[in-house]
C-alpha cells in the first residue's frame, strides 16, 4: 500500500526537480537529479526509493525515471506555488531575482492552497487595475528608496496627479490583439474566446478564462506551438488556438 503520509520539504523539493528535468529534457536519471539538487548519488537514491513507495514515480536502478500521473500532478502544483510565489516577491515586493527564486523554494512547502489563490488574485489586479496596479508598485519602490516617509509620500502622490493627468479616458476601451500577436515575455488579459462551443469549453477548463492573465513564455521557431503561464500553469497551444484568444496586451 502506498504511503499517504504528508511529503517532507525535502522529498517535495527532489519531486519538482524531477518534474522540471524531465520538462526541459524528456528524460531524467538520477545522476540528473543529484546534479541538480547538488547533492550524492546516496541521498538521490534513498528519495527515489521513497517517493516510489507512496506511488508518485516509477524507480528502478539506472533506468529512466518517470512520474506516475499522481506524481506529476503532485509535482505540478509544487512547481506551481514556486512561480507564483517568486513573481510575487520580485514583481511586487521587489526583490533580487535570485533572492526570490532562493526564498520561494523555502515558502512553497508550508504555503496553503487558498493562500496561493490569494497571491494570484493579486498579482492580476497589480495587473489590470487602472487605479493602481503597475503605478502602485513604482510608488512602493520609491518608498523603499526614500529616506524621509513624509517626502517621499508628497513625492508618490505628485507623480501619481501627473500621471493620472496625463492618462486617455478612463471611458475609451483599450486595444486588443490576438494572444499569438504577443512576443516572449509579454503579458496580456483575456478578454474574449472567438471558438466554437467545444474548443471555447476545453480552453476555459485549461483556466483560459476572461480577466485571467496570459504571459507567452515562449514561441516555437515555427510559431507553433507558443507556451503560456496562466495563474501559475505551464500550458502549450497551437497558434490557431492563440489566435482565437483576444487579450488588452500590458
Amino acid at each position: 500500500m502506498a504511503d499517504k503520509t504528508p511529503l517532507s520539504a525535502s522529498l517535495e523539493d527532489y519531486l519538482e526537480a524531477i518534474y522540471n528535468i524531465i520538462q526541459e529534457k524528456r528524460a531524467v536519471r538520477a545522476k540528473d537529479v543529484a546534479a541538480r539538487l547538488k547533492v550524492s548519488n546516496a541521498s538521490v537514491t534513498g528519495a527515489l526509493k521513497a517517493l516510489s513507495k507512496r506511488n508518485l514515480l516509477n524507480y528502478a536502478p539506472y533506468d529512466v525515471i518517470t512520474l506516475t500521473p499522481e506524481g506529476e500532478s503532485v509535482a505540478r502544483e509544487v512547481v506551481r506555488k514556486h512561480k507564483i510565489l517568486k513573481e510575487f516577491l520580485e514583481t511586487v515586493l521587489n526583490i533580487d531575482p535570485v533572492e526570490a527564486d532562493k526564498a520561494a523554494c523555502q515558502l512553497e512547502h508550508g504555503i496553503q492552497s487558498e493562500v496561493v489563490e490569494r497571491l494570484i488574485k493579486f498579482i492580476e489586479f497589480i495587473d489590470i487595475c487602472p487605479l493602481g496596479g503597475r503605478k502602485l508598485i513604482e510608488g512602493f519602490k520609491r518608498h523603499l528608496e526614500c529616506s524621509s516617509m513624509e517626502e517621499g509620500c508628497e513625492r508618490c502622490v505628485q507623480l501619481a496627479k501627473d500621471a493620472l493627468h496625463g492618462r486617455k479616458d478612463v471611458g475609451e476601451e483599450p486595444a486588443r490583439i490576438a494572444l499569438a500577436d504577443l512576443s516572449p515575455g509579454q503579458k496580456g488579459v483575456l478578454r474574449r474566446i472567438r471558438a466554437t462551443k467545444e474548443v471555447k469549453k476545453r480552453l476555459l477548463g485549461m483556466g483560459l478564462v476572461p480577466g485571467a492573465v496570459v504571459k507567452v513564455e515562449r514561441v516555437a521557431p515555427a510559431g507553433d506551438p507558443i507556451e503560456v503561464t496562466v495563474r501559475g500553469y505551464n500550458l502549450s497551444l497551437r497558434q490557431d488556438e492563440a489566435r482565437k484568444l483576444e487579450v488588452e496586451p500590458r
